[in-house]
């Protein structure tokens, strides 16, 4: 069989999350096995938005005991089941409490979920295997279990209907035990050797897992869980992490306040080898120099910008929330571009300009509607290329309108410009802030932001000779 190795750049499957004071909280009890591959858990949600169309998603896996509401009243709620749950991806039901009329859903303001889940263990690839291993899988594999929190859901979270919101990220202050396990991590802190502990983050994440029997490295520059690789290669891939950070600090003017945390794990099918990330939390399954071990070979490149563009995603996704319509488009265009920027200054302008053809090669047949038009996620035909590629384009050509100096002014003032919501309005005031220049952000509108050949400006643009 031939050997898969897939990258997956976004912070989730999810493409919206909302303002970080607005984020609910998580609190509870859960109670894993790596043996038996089970949950059993007791969370409760409080800091409820007030929302008049919402869903609520939960792993398929998990059995419910009940649902109640604990404020404004304790009850127990009856539920229905959304029959077409449109941005869910599979791994989840969706559930809503109708309302006394049956035509309409209420909300109470805190929620107590009580359920179970037991899941396959995949302990080996000879007799004792599933097909294919994906972001959404709770993957039980013997010594751990690994889960991403929004795409497999394995613990409850709101979905706006109405707005096209996800609030997968949360504060939370959860005790997790594990029985058989020696460490614990989740998103948000450090991880700890025991078999239970009490995690707590006053900044909303998603709640990614990892427990396991296994050991970490910490060096300040990175933390590595599960490291099987020989001590050299960590170093080395160290020193470029810490490299990359001194690069965005530079440039941004603003101080990485956590280190990004590398999951060494193998996957539940046999010869897998692919990478996701829940920031800051970058997930390497794999064998081997699969996985995790192949951000470690000297002699692929490609992975200097993925590293880069996940190291992006501090400044866009954890130090700036962004949401709203725009805000995947931010959150990951913005990101892209900051790691093309850092490969073209430390591995050089060959690489950069390879690049660049790469993504022109993309969009050359690529059309969409103008961001200034964009009133929806759902607007966008072919997200992939539309945040990765057109995006990080459409900054490219901006860059050689304004200047790489503008250029680096604007980005910092987009994180560091209060708001609640990071739409088309906010990118145009931060752009026309940035400029001070009536004449020149008019233009640039009128080229990038409001053009139905938008994507054509954008490409003569990024080709033009310095």
């Amino acid at each position: 069989m031939k050997k898969l190795f897939t990258i997956i750049l976004s912070l989730g499957i999810s493409f919206l999350t909302f303002a970080q004071e607005n984020a609910p909280k998580i609190k509870g009890k859960v109670k894993i096995s790596i043996i038996e591959g089970t949950f059993d858990c007791d969370l409760t949600i409080s800091n409820i938005p007030t929302l008049e169309d919402y869903l609520i998603r939960l792993n398929s896996g998990m059995n419910l005991l009940h649902i109640k509401s604990k404020k404004p009243n304790d009850f127990v709620l009856g539920f229905n089941k959304s029959e077409k749950d449109s941005t869910s991806t599979g791994e989840s039901i969706a559930y809503y409490f109708p309302d006394n009329t049956g035509k309409g859903k209420f909300l109470p303001k805190e929620l107590q979920f009580r359920y179970v889940g037991k899941f396959p263990v995949a302990t080996d690839t000879i007799s004792n295997y599933s097909k294919e291993d994906w972001k959404g899988n709770i993957a039980f594999n013997g010594y751990s279990v690994r889960t991403d929190g929004s795409q497999s859901a394995w613990y409850p979270y709101l979905y706006d209907a109405k707005k096209d919101i996800s609030y997968e990220e949360m504060y939370y202050d959860i005790e997790i035990e594990c029985i058989d396990c020696s460490t614990i991590y989740m998103n948000g802190n450090k991880p700890v050797k025991s078999k239970k502990t009490t995690l707590k983050s006053e900044q909303p994440y998603e709640l990614a897992l990892f427990c396991g029997k296994y050991n970490f490295i910490d060096d300040g520059n990175l933390i590595l869980l599960n490291p099987t690789f020989a001590e050299d290669n960590i170093n080395d891939f160290s020193q470029m992490v810490s490299k990359y950070k001194q690069y965005y600090e530079k440039k941004l003017k603003i101080k990485f306040t956590e280190p990004p945390i590398f999951i060494n794990t193998t996957p539940t099918a046999p010869k897998y080898g692919w990478l996701f990330v829940s920031y800051p939390t970058i997930m390497g399954i794999g064998y081997g120099n699969d996985g995790i071990g192949a951000l470690f070979d000297k002699k692929k490149d490609w992975y200097k910008q993925y590293i880069a563009h996940e190291l992006g995603h501090y400044y866009f996704g954890t130090y700036k929330v962004l949401n709203s319509e725009l805000g995947d488009m931010m959150s990951e265009g913005f990101t892209e571009y900051l790691s093309l920027k850092l490969v073209e200054e430390l591995q050089g302008k060959e690489f950069y300009n390879k690049k660049i053809e790469e993504k022109i090669k993309f969009l050359s047949d690529f059309n969409t509607i103008p961001i200034s038009k964009i009133k929806s996620i759902s607007e966008i035909e072919d997200r992939q290329t539309f945040v990765y590629d057109y995006a990080s384009m459409m900054f490219i050509a901006i860059e050689k309108e304004i200047g790489m100096k503008k250029m680096w002014e604007w980005i910092g003032n987009i994180l560091n410009t209060k708001t609640d919501f990071t739409n088309y309005d906010y990118l145009l005031a931060t752009l026309r802030n940035t400029l001070n220049d009536n004449k020149k952000t008019q233009e640039i509108i009128e080229k990038y932001f409001s053009s139905t050949n938008s994507t054509e400006n954008v490409l003569n643009k990024v080709k033009e000779k310095k």
